[in-house]
């Protein structure tokens, strides 16, 4: 492997930035810079699973110029056949001469065979350059290759004390418009949005991703133990928008799944845990064997909980807003039985605040008494 350079970090940074555009499930968010004689002469990133990679579309912008160019690409380019052809062979094909990767690929199907490929064709190839921060831009991605199962982020949006609706069960709205629409920029992120049977019957949610551009939709799941999701639901109303799963404890013929099914609604019939609601490590098993790398959670304060409780989070997007509504009843992020003592809590590090207009929005990851939750990255792209 070739040595880096002091213009390297420069050009990484900019794909880096260029890759955190994209809407890419189950894909990775891939950027590329093509440089020569110092000056950029394309550059592109991946759009959303199906579309051309990143180094296609920054070679198409090049055209010729691409000869005797460096190739800056946050990730290992791809040496396989999936929905678009090998990168390699277009990197190798336009004459690149340097191709500066900023982390090898974790995927089976590449994990270093991208580059020995690019070796073998004579190009001269740098890894590490940024590894860190493209670790932590596809921290989903990551985490899916690792462990075979979603990386899990839990999203709420609360008062200043603590509270994610009124006594009354009222929550619209605790946020303005800005930390609304990123919200929805999450959505568009994941590779699944999931809230519990109690958030449908007391909001009746879209969970969509409402935001100019989104090239594709979550897949919706609904933990439903026992199936009381309302065939007349917005979720139910709009399968031909975006999919739903419900995922339920009771087996596929039930009058009730079967009634949902005819409706588009896949059912996902899971083991139940000791309380007799869905077991969340089948659930995530399951939802990893369909490819779902990401699950971005809207639960309430029981869902949330659970997945705390399963130590089957790893990130936490927590939007607060400038508001007081008390209530000891009011509902909270957080609920369940908690822990007993300050010694047990889990605590999230890495923790970043941002302004969203009056509103704030805090991002971390998750650890359990000590101990990292299982995930391959520290942070998600802004």
């Amino acid at each position: 492997m070739a040595r880096a350079n002091d213009d390297d970090v420069r050009w990484m940074r900019r794909a880096l930035k260029l890759a955190a555009k994209g809407f890419t499930p189950p894909n990775p968010m891939v950027g590329c810079v093509l440089v020569r004689d110092g000056m950029v002469v394309g550059e592109g990133y991946h759009r959303c699973a199906g579309e051309p990679h990143a180094e296609v579309e920054a070679l198409n912008s090049a055209g010729a110029r691409a000869r005797g160019a460096t190739a800056y690409v946050t990730l290992e380019p791809c040496a396989h056949y999936g929905r678009t052809p090998p990168c390699t062979q277009a990197l190798v094909a336009a004459g690149v001469r340097r191709v500066v990767a900023a982390i090898e690929d974790p995927n089976p199907l590449v994990r270093g065979r991208g580059l020995r490929e690019l070796t073998a064709a004579g190009i001269d190839v740098v890894t590490g350059v940024l590894a860190e921060e493209a670790r932590n831009l596809n921290a989903a991605f990551f985490h899916f290759h690792t462990t075979g199962t979603p990386y899990v982020a839990l999203k709420c949006a609360m008062t200043l004390d603590g509270k994610i609706a009124t006594r009354t069960g009222d929550s619209r709205w605790i946020t303005g418009p800005r930390a609304r629409a990123y919200a929805h920029t999450l959505r568009a992120r994941s590779g699944a949005v999931l809230c519990g049977i109690g958030t449908v019957l007391a909001d009746d949610p879209l969970l969509t991703a409402r935001i100019p551009g989104v090239p594709r939709q979550p897949v919706r799941i609904v933990l439903d133990s026992h199936l009381r999701l309302p065939t007349e639901s917005h979720l139910v109303r709009s399968i031909a928008d975006a999919p739903l799963w419900v995922a339920t404890t009771l087996p596929p013929a039930d009058e009730r799944a079967e009634r949902l099914a005819q409706m588009g609604v896949e059912i996902l019939a899971l083991p139940a845990d000791k309380e007799g609601k869905v077991l969340l490590s089948a659930l995530l098993g399951e939802l990893g064997r369909r490819g779902i790398i990401s699950v971005l959670v809207e639960g309430g304060g029981q869902v949330h909980a659970g997945f705390l409780e399963a130590q089957a989070a790893h990130r936490i997007h927590w939007f607060v807003g400038a508001r007081l509504v008390g209530g000891r009843d009011a509902p909270t992020p957080v609920e369940g039985e908690g822990v007993e003592r300050m010694s047990a809590a889990i605590s999230v590090t890495g923790l970043s605040i941002r302004r969203m207009g009056m509103d704030l929005l805090l991002e971390g990851d998750l650890q359990y008494s000590g101990v990292a939750a299982p995930c391959d990255g520290s942070s998600h792209p802004p």
